[in-house]
C-alpha cells in the first residue's frame, strides 16, 4: 500500500478538488453533493495521471531516480498501468454518474489530455500547454461546463503551465532565467486574479508569498534542489490559488475548506513528494 501511495504521490491530491469547487463557485453552482462527486471523479484522474507518469518514466527514473516505487521493484509496470486504467475508468463514471453528459463531455477530454500527456506530449515542446490544459479542464469539469468559469479554468492553467515549464529542471538544474521568468508568471496570475475583497486577497497574497518566494529562492541558486523545492512550492500554492478565486465569488465557506489543506499538503509533502 505504502508503494501504490508512492506511486500515484497520493497528498499531492490535496491540490485537486479546488478545482472543482472553483469551478462550481465561478459557475454559480453551490458546494454540494454533485461537487463533491466531481471532486472525487478529478482526484481519480489526477492519480491516474501519476501513475502513468510512473509508467512511462519507468526507464527514466532507473537511472534519475531508483528510489521509486517501478524502478526500486516495489511495484511492477504493469500494476502501475492496469492502475491508471481503473482510476481513469471510474474518474470518468463518477463524472457521468454526478454531472451527466455535461459533466463527460469535459471528463472524457481531460481523461484524453491526461493520457496524451504522459505517453505523447511530455518529452516535447507542447508538454506544459497539455498539463496545464489538463487542469482547466478540471476546473471547468467542476463547472459542468459553463463559460462562467473559463476565467478560473485559464487562471489555474496558467499557473501550471509556469510551474510544469520549470519542473523540467528539477533534475538537472537551470539558468536563473528559467525560474525568473516562473516568478515572473506567479506575480502576473495575482494581477489577473484582479482586485477582490479582504479574504480573497489574503489567500491570492498567500498564494504569492509562498510561491515566489520559492521561485525566488532558486534565482538566486538555479541548482536541482532549489528547483525541485519551487516546483513543489508550486504545486502546493495551487491551493490558496483556487481557494483565492473561490473566495471571490463570494464562496467564503467553500474557499476557507479548501485553504485548510494547504497546511496538511505542505507537511505531508515531507513524507511523499509531490514532485
Amino acid at each position: 500500500m505504502k508503494a501504490l501511495v508512492e506511486l500515484v504521490r497520493a497528498p499531492a491530491a490535496l491540490t485537486v478538488p479546488g478545482d472543482a469547487v472553483a469551478g462550481a463557485a465561478a459557475s454559480g453552482w453551490p458546494f454540494g453533493r454533485r461537487t463533491l462527486a466531481l471532486t472525487g471523479a478529478s482526484v481519480c484522474l489526477y492519480w491516474a495521471g501519476m501513475a502513468l507518469n510512473d509508467y512511462t518514466d519507468r526507464y527514466l527514473d532507473a537511472m534519475e531516480r531508483p528510489e521509486r516505487p517501478i524502478p526500486s521493484g516495489r511495484v511492477k509496470p504493469g500494476t502501475a498501468l492496469g492502475v491508471a486504467t481503473g482510476l481513469t475508468a471510474g474518474g470518468l463514471g463518477i463524472a457521468a454518474a454526478a454531472g451527466g453528459k455535461r459533466a463527460l463531455r469535459v471528463a472524457l477530454p481531460l481523461a484524453a489530455t491526461v493520457w496524451a500527456y504522459d505517453f505523447v506530449l511530455k518529452e516535447t515542446v507542447f508538454g506544459p500547454a497539455a498539463m496545464a490544459a489538463a487542469r482547466a479542464l478540471d476546473v471547468l469539469l467542476g463547472a459542468g461546463g459553463a463559460r462562467a468559469a473559463v476565467p478560473a479554468a485559464l487562471t489555474v492553467g496558467a499557473h501550471t503551465y509556469a510551474v510544469t515549464t520549470l519542473s523540467r529542471s528539477e533534475v538537472d538544474g537551470a539558468k536563473p532565467a528559467l525560474p525568473a521568468a516562473t516568478l515572473a508568471a506567479t506575480a502576473g496570475v495575482r494581477v489577473a486574479a484582479g482586485r477582490v475583497g479582504p479574504l480573497a486577497s489574503a489567500l491570492l497574497g498567500a498564494y504569492a508569498v509562498t510561491t515566489g518566494r520559492a521561485q525566488y529562492d532558486a534565482v538566486r541558486d538555479p541548482a536541482a534542489p532549489k528547483i525541485r523545492r519551487a516546483v513543489g512550492a508550486g504545486i502546493h500554492g495551487m491551493i490558496p490559488l483556487q481557494a483565492g478565486l473561490i473566495a471571490r465569488t463570494g464562496a467564503w465557506r467553500s474557499a476557507l475548506a479548501v485553504a485548510a489543506a494547504f497546511p496538511i499538503a505542505r507537511a505531508l509533502s515531507r513524507k511523499v513528494s509531490p514532485t
